[in-house]
């Protein structure tokens, strides 16, 4: 007689683990359900000072984002003494039970929240009450609701299920025995004994099984325990597992919602902890630990405790997990600096590992950055979302463009929300790309983006995983212990270089343009803030805002989170970004000015208006006060009154405005009748900057039925048509000349002001637009006369050079780029620079540079852009290639303009004015100036802009003590000059350096 078939042996065996799931928990009576409903969260405190309802099951207690306080309550019965009891409870949405004192012990997520169900079942739906119960017990529960799944969804608004059950502990467990083995059996091949003898096993246990109780659950355990029991023999790879639940802080839900989700997560790994004593959990993000800290103090300090335990690993080492293409430089050492100050300062650690799992691309600065702060490894995963090509390594040496290197490691799984099961593991072996030099891999697993984190399913499958025949072995612990392990093994790692750049999600770079552009505004005004008060405090002793700085620079990273800055969140995260945004520029706006006062009266200047220069470079350029213009010097990092900066100029010369014409002493612009740019002469040169017979400056719509992440990688197949010029006049207004155009397009409006400006070497284009339509999106394009197999990008400190052809695949998919404030366009004598105040997203296909301007997707946010809209770009032509051109100072003056500022009334103490910094390489560029975190020092952050070697003289304007070079985290490595205000500094292509001054 033959045997049956693995068909149907592997059919039974789902049919018997199905009844055993339905089998484990039996219903016994209801739990009495009263909710009080809010429209926002309340505090335990006040928990019913909402809207009090009386629920059963079916019953619908809110709507989307409400909230609302549960109190579930009932009795043992009985009859039910010796059993194990639970409650499975499921609102139809999240929940977080809280103790007697208010504190979260216990997050719950309703089933049928959404999630990629192939990673396993978001849902967590069972309280344990007692082992074994007495009978008669009273349940009397509180818990906090929200009226959303995991990703932000409505799922009814009803109460699903609220019961006291019994749990049958023995089925439960051979539930999770049949579903290791059958997930294990069907990854090994068919013709593998290992395959075969767990389905005879499986089959026979099922048999079992045609009835459900005590006895037969018994004996079937028993059959499977053998092929459950046996042990791999020396393994070839190791996994190493640590529980995540990636904390998206906001993205489908608002930040409110973030700070709830964190109690849910956080109170449901110390609650698994409890059961499970392998269990290890980490978590990211000093910025939902301080959240924690705040809200629920009690549960942080039980969180601390693991910590200490070692069973809790803190993660990371930036105060969130940020965008890394459009953050500034300097927002990305703030990212790190705070983030590893709290972990230190609250947890006693240092952090080695960069998390960040799931952003859009990585900087090509990143390395140095964190070798310079003390981050030895990074992990991400994201790069496995690329749609061309794919990424050649798991495990790999990242070189940035200063030639830092860092220890990178994707894990093989390719996600954060590893199920855990044996075919995580057979695919972390098959698919890890260094495995023929690599023993050791990284398994994240848990459900994560909304977080939840690791459930019951997943820490059982991995106390039968530990040493299965069949699956590489696996060791829950802290991430760091497995990168030490990796790091043994680095030397046989290959190396890439450059930026990581992810193929997809390019629509980031420009969705909800209104929120970027507050993001550059920021950093700038920061960086202006900073160094208008360590002027003052350092020149006159006056006090630093050292911690309202720190307030205004964490809200500002936490708005860089990576589905917030990159415009991937819902409508009401923009609404709430965009109202702090507006209130925080125009504060530190105002301490700016304020402290600009304060220096002026202190050099004894009284009503007039003074000038302030925050370049380290001197600017000469046109300034307009109270209605009047004027030309002006100011010595660089230093400031005039305008009456001594002031240039007599008797007459303006040289400007012309007409319909079809700009001109100024080096440039003469033509347009065509339809407000297009057809030529832009460079005068000194002798040359044209547009391509012969093409147009510039068109406002071309293309369709984009795309979401907030990516738009069609061929829309240019796909025009829907160009803004159409309705009117154009044309004026002198002091050392400007102007033409101004309205455009339209639908429901749309674009109004642009085209200036030369007297002595200018730019065209600058301020815009205005009013954005109405949808799924469009808008670009604007020069092409130009240059040829150039590479565009030249600038990133954070420093830039990219990237190809204008599409000969490759690669060079396909990365036809939407990421720049900051330039790309240009040159050959070894000429060149064409198109800068910006707050754009991202560019594509340079052969001599054509391309920005995109808007866009109006219907995901997540259905209004995404669909708004008042602010810009400038400008054209640059030069001689010289981008490097002599010093483009790179082009962008940074158009980003930060003079300060003028009217002091009333001097101080009776007069001080001379001072340049608080001077550095006489035209290549370096400040930037940052601050006062120390933890010291009276003075600290400079400067980088090499050109990607050369350099030296340059360093000068302060003020007696010093010692001027050190410190790291990033501001400690100092070694001493540069004592006694002395000039210090000789030596860098690298593109690095960066940190100066400590001590002042006298």
């Amino acid at each position: 007689m033959p045997y049956e078939t693995n068909s149907i042996f592997l059919k039974k065996a789902k049919a018997a683990m199905s009844q055993l799931e339905k089998s484990i928990y039996e219903p016994i009576s209801l739990l009495a359900v009263t909710a009080w409903v809010t429209p926002e969260p309340v505090v335990y405190a006040e928990r019913t000072s909402g809207q009090q309802i009386h629920l059963e099951p079916g019953d619908k207690w809110g709507d989307l984002w409400d909230c609302a306080w549960f109190h579930f309550g009932g009795m043992v019965p009985d009859s039910q003494a010796g059993s194990k009891i639970v409650l499975l409870i499921d609102v139809n949405g999240e929940l977080c039970l809280v103790d007697h004192e208010g504190t979260p012990c216990q997050g719950l997520t309703n089933i049928n929240s959404q999630f990629d169900y192939s990673l396993g079942l978001p849902g967590k739906r069972v309280v344990d009450f007692s082992p074994a119960a007495k009978g008669g017990e009273v349940i009397n529960l509180w818990a906090d609701g929200g009226c959303n799944d995991l990703f932000g969804n409505y799922r009814s608004g009803r109460l699903k299920e609220a019961v006291i059950a019994v749990c049958h502990e023995e089925t439960r467990r051979l539930y999770y025995d049949f579903e290791v083995l059958i997930d294990l059996a069907e990854q090994l091949p068919e013709t593998s004994i290992r395959k075969t003898r767990i389905y005879q096993c499986l089959y026979d246990a099922a048999n079992q099984l045609s009835e459900i109780n005590t006895d037969n659950v018994r004996r079937a355990s028993e059959r499977i325990a053998g092929e459950l029991n046996k042990r791999g023999g020396d393994p070839s790879l190791t996994v190493s597992a640590i529980g995540h639940a990636h904390m998206d802080l906001a993205w489908l839900w608002p930040i409110r919602e973030t700070v709830r989700k964190g109690a849910r997560t956080f109170s449901t790994a110390l609650y698994n902890m409890e059961k499970y004593p392998d269990y290890m959990f980490g978590a990211s993000q000093p910025q939902l630990y301080q959240w924690m800290k705040e809200y629920y103090p009690k549960l942080y300090d039980k969180v601390k405790e693991r910590i200490q335990e070692g069973r809790w690993e803190p993660q990371g080492a930036m105060w969130v997990e940020p965008d890394t293409n459009i953050s500034g430089g300097e927002a990305l050492v703030r990212q790190i600096l705070y983030g590893k100050r709290f972990f230190k300062q609250e947890f006693g650690q240092e952090m080695k590992v960069l998390w960040l799992p799931d952003v859009f691309g990585y900087t090509g600065s990143l390395p140095q950055l964190l070798k310079k702060s003390g981050v030895d490894y990074m992990m991400t995963q994201k790069l496995s979302w690329s749609v061309y090509n794919t990424h050649p390594h798991h495990s790999f040496i990242w070189e940035g463009i200063d030639g830092t290197q860092v220890l990178t490691h994707l894990p093989p799984e390719d996600t954060y929300n590893s199920p855990a099961a044996p075919r995580s593991l057979v695919k972390i072996e098959n698919s890890y790309l260094d495995r023929n030099v690599s023993e050791n891999a990284l398994m994240l697993f848990g459900i994560g983006d909304g977080g939840g984190g690791p459930g019951e399913e997943h820490l059982e499958r991995l106390a039968r995983e530990k040493n299965l025949l069949g699956v590489p072995p696996v060791i829950q612990e802290p991430s760091i212990n497995f990168f030490q392990r990796l790091d043994k093994e680095a030397s046989r790692f290959q190396t890439f270089k450059g930026e990581l750049y992810l193929e997809k999600h390019q629509g980031t770079l420009t969705t909800q343009g209104r929120n970027k552009r507050y993001n550059r505004k920021m950093e700038k005004a920061l960086r202006e803030l900073e160094f208008a008060a360590s002027l003052l405090w350092a020149a006159h002793g006056e006090a630093y805002p050292a911690a309202r700085l720190e307030e205004i620079w964490k809200e500002v990273l936490l708005y860089q989170f990576h589905d917030i800055l990159p415009g991937s969140s819902i409508a009401r995260v923009y609404d709430e970004s965009l109202e702090r945004y507006a209130i925080l520029l125009d504060e530190v706006h105002t301490m700016t000015k304020d402290t600009y006062k304060r220096i002026a009266s202190m050099a004894g200047w009284s009503n007039q208006p003074v000038l302030f220069n925050s370049l380290p470079w001197d600017r000469q350029e046109w300034v307009e006060w109270n209605g009047n213009w004027h030309l002006v010097s100011v010595p660089a990092m230093g400031y005039r009154t305008l009456e001594k900066a002031e240039h007599e100029v008797s007459v303006v010369e040289g400007l012309m405005a007409g319909s079809r014409e700009l001109e100024n002493e080096k440039l003469k612009v033509m347009f065509d009748e339809d407000g297009s740019i057809v030529s832009v002469y460079d005068k000194l040169c002798g040359r044209e900057a547009l391509h012969s017979g093409t147009k510039a400056n068109v406002f071309m719509i293309y369709h984009d039925d795309g979401d907030a992440w990516d738009f069609p990688h061929d829309y240019r197949e796909t025009v829907a048509g160009a803004m159409t010029l309705v009117r154009s006049t044309a004026h002198i207004e002091g050392p400007q000349a102007v033409v101004r155009q309205e455009y339209r397009y639908g429901e749309s409006i674009l109004l642009q002001k085209i200036i030369l400006t007297m002595g200018g070497s730019m065209v600058e284009f301020e815009t205005e637009v009013d954005w109405r339509e949808s799924g469009k999106m808008l670009r604007v394009s020069f092409p130009t006369s240059v040829s150039s197999d590479q565009v030249n990008c600038e990133i954070q400190f420093g830039y990219l050079k990237r190809p204008t052809t599409r000969n490759t695949l690669i060079e396909f998919a990365k036809d939407e780029i990421c720049a900051h404030q330039y790309i240009d366009l040159s050959q070894p004598d000429y060149g064409v620079a198109l800068l910006n105040d707050c754009k991202y997203g560019f594509s340079a296909l052969h001599n054509v540079l391309d920005l995109n301007l808007l866009r109006s997707p219907a995901y997540p946010d259905p209004t995404a852009d669909r708004a008042e809209h602010k810009f400038t770009y400008a054209l640059y032509p030069h001689a010289g290639d981008f490097i002599q051109a010093s483009v790179y100072r082009k962008g940074y003056e158009l980003n930060t303009p003079m300060v003028v500022v009217e002091v009333i009334q001097a101080d009776t103490a007069q001080h001379a004015p001072i340049q608080l910094i001077q550095v006489d390489n035209p290549y370096v560029m400040v930037e940052a100036v601050k006062k120390a975190e933890d010291s009276d020092h003075l600290i400079v952050r400067l980088y090499e802009t050109a990607g050369t070697a350099a030296q340059g003289m360093i000068s302060i304007g003020l007696d010093c003590l010692s001027i050190e070079e410190a790291d990033l985290m501001e400690n100092p490595i070694q001493v540069l000059q004592n006694n002395d205000s000039r210090a000789e500094l030596h860098f690298a292509p593109f690095e960066i350096k940190t100066i400590r001054v001590q002042l006298a």
